[in-house]
């Protein structure tokens, strides 16, 4: 015997816990399947364990997709002021960060709870651990059957309509796989390749060593990439954050290279200014006059005390080993305009190759994803197979760092259950 439901949502993360929630209370029959036995890992470590739940200042600009206006529906149709409202109809105390980010007062816990809490209201069934083996569509007008077959570790199940919530390849130490996109391809989707977002970015050991006892520093910096933009015409553009920095052992990390990896192409260079809003050739040419300092005395100066003083000499030690008439105990006064002009350039404009990432094991998100031009903006229903639906990070939509991939979350889940349809038993048998 099948268990028969309106809809099985596949993935018991936030944009399959939120859908679920939504469609049941619009009187439909859900169930929620999840190969892991706890819900929401992924929101539960979010945040340094508060969750930055969305942001105040969202827009389609925000994302990245081969279709950068995909978006646009499903974010204006369900704002971060929507999804703040109900935050605060279950009393959650929250606090706002910097450029708009919203974070939970006490734990990520908060919103895991609320989702259930709005899962339970609807009369949600949740099946947990409990694996999807496959997923078979049928059309068979005559005999008046289910549109899908689940098979699972439960049994069989028919449902009306499917909606796939997996997720990516982000963290697979909680549970992540890409079994979203394998189901995908499989029922006729194409997949934009899948490839680790706001991740930290590594370097080759023998262009790092200068830099590996810095592991630690953080500092703001104005970082960018030139990139080939989304859409018809490959046209190159450049893209630039700032945002703070931070120094490992083996790269670089901090908000501003997670911004900038999701940007990334492999064999292009980044672009560093370690001191944004400074003018160091400029500044140093200038000390030369009535000057009797040595040049790392007055490069400190040039710095400012945003730039910590450790790195300010490992960095004239690096430059000095590539220009030798760049002495650094020397008076500045006695050095060449052209050797100050290059110094101050190199920080202002840190050209500088990635050999890689850390990989899906440290990225906060899977870029690519389920094409966008086989999706309705407006529902998230696939274009080949009526009936089934894709949300969240499965789909080739990423955010930013900040809030932005949970509002896609939310906004695709709750365009994806206003457009769920509940059917009749007759119907379903």
């Amino acid at each position: 015997m099948s268990s028969i439901f309106d809809v099985v949502v596949i993935g018991a993360g936030a944009a399959g816990l939120f859908c679920a929630g939504a469609a049941g209370q619009r009187g439909l029959r859900v169930l929620v399947l999840d190969h892991s036995a706890k819900v929401a890992e992924k929101i539960r470590i979010s945040g340094g364990g508060r969750c930055n739940f969305t942001n105040r200042e969202v827009t389609p600009a925000n994302f990245i997709s081969e279709n950068p206006h995909f978006c646009r529906s499903a974010l204006a149709s369900f704002t971060p002021q929507d999804f703040l409202a109900l935050i605060e109809k279950h009393r959650i105390a929250w606090h706002e960060k910097h450029k708009g980010q919203l974070f939970c007062d006490r734990s990520a816990n908060d919103i895991v709870q609320m989702l259930l809490s709005e899962c339970d209201a609807g009369g949600v069934t949740r099946w947990q651990p409990c694996a999807v083996h496959d997923v078979r569509h049928h059309v068979d007008a005559v005999e008046r059957k289910a549109r899908f077959c689940v098979d699972t570790d439960r049994g069989l199940i028919e449902a009306h309509q499917v909606v796939i919530a997996t997720g990516g390849l982000s963290i697979p130490k909680i549970g992540a796989t890409d079994f979203g996109q394998r189901l995908a391809t499989r029922l006729g989707h194409t997949l934009v390749p899948l490839r680790p977002a706001l991740v930290p970015l590594t370097f080759s050991p023998e262009s790092w060593a200068a830099f590996v006892p810095m592991a630690g520093i953080s500092l703001e910096v104005d970082v960018s990439t030139n990139h080939e933009a989304p859409g018809k015409r490959k046209k190159t553009t450049t893209t630039h954050f700032l945002e703070d920095l931070l120094f490992t052992h083996r790269g670089l990390s901090g908000p501003a290279v997670l911004q900038i990896s999701s940007y990334w192409q492999p064999g292009t260079p980044i672009t560093l200014n370690i001191a944004p809003g400074r003018d160091l050739a400029a500044a140093l040419k200038s000390a030369k006059v009535g000057s009797r300092k040595q040049l790392s005395t007055e490069w400190g100066h040039a710095l400012g005390s945003d730039v910590p003083q450790r790195l300010a000499q490992t960095w004239l030690d690096h430059i000095q080993q590539a220009t030798p008439s760049l002495r650094t105990d020397a008076a500045i006064a006695e050095l060449r305009d052209k050797d100050l002009e290059s110094l101050g350039q190199s920080a202002n404009a840190w050209h500088i190759t990635p050999s890689g990432t850390e990989g899906y094991a440290k990225a906060e998100v899977t870029a690519g994803g389920v094409s966008t031009a086989e999706l309705s903006s407006q529902t998230m229903e696939s274009k080949k197979v009526p009936g089934l639906y894709f949300i969240g990070e499965v789909v080739d939509v990423t955010g930013w760092l900040g809030g932005y991939n949970f509002q896609w979350a939310w906004s695709s889940a709750m365009a994806c259950a206003r457009a769920l349809t509940p059917v009749s038993d007759s119907d379903a048998l």
